[in-house]
């Protein structure tokens, strides 16, 4: 074997369609654009999704999904992670401030805390929502829980 006698498989490899070479290319004329209409022209350009007037997919598809434009976003804190923040952050009062200076939270977050996990330390917490469990858990381990608006 040879490397001039090295040949690419049979069908692997294709010849480039050559356009607006003339007719004896079959590919001459009008050079595979069709005859007039906007897409003949240069400088056609067709918007993403369009599908030649017909309404497009997307609109065609029912809207689903809803959002609850009363409904409030709160970022979840479960006594677990108080516990941990408590400690790592050696404080027992915890605050909007003091999680803003962490930077566990955003100046503009509401914050609640579930009851998910133990916590053994007394901590004063002042959060925007509290579950019914986790204040429990919060006045058996002695602290105190603070509802701000």
């Amino acid at each position: 074997m040879e490397l001039h006698s090295l040949k690419p498989s049979a069908g692997s490899v294709k010849k480039r369609k050559r356009i607006a070479r003339g007719q004896g290319s079959g590919h001459g004329g009008t050079a595979t654009r069709g005859h007039k209409g906007d897409g003949s022209r240069s400088g056609h350009y067709t918007k993403r999704n369009f599908e030649g007037g017909q309404i497009p997919l997307q609109m065609r598809l029912p809207k689903v999904g809803f959002k609850n434009i009363n409904g409030v976003e709160y970022v979840v804190l479960n006594l677990d992670r108080l516990a941990h923040i408590a400690e790592t952050h050696n404080t027992t009062t915890i605050d909007f401030g003091m999680l803003l200076k962490a930077g566990i939270v955003r100046r503009t977050d509401l914050v609640k805390v579930l009851g998910k996990g133990e916590l053994n330390t007394a901590l004063t917490v002042s959060v925007h929502a509290c579950s019914e469990t986790a204040k429990a858990a919060i006045a058996k381990a002695g602290g105190t829980i603070n509802i701000v608006k």
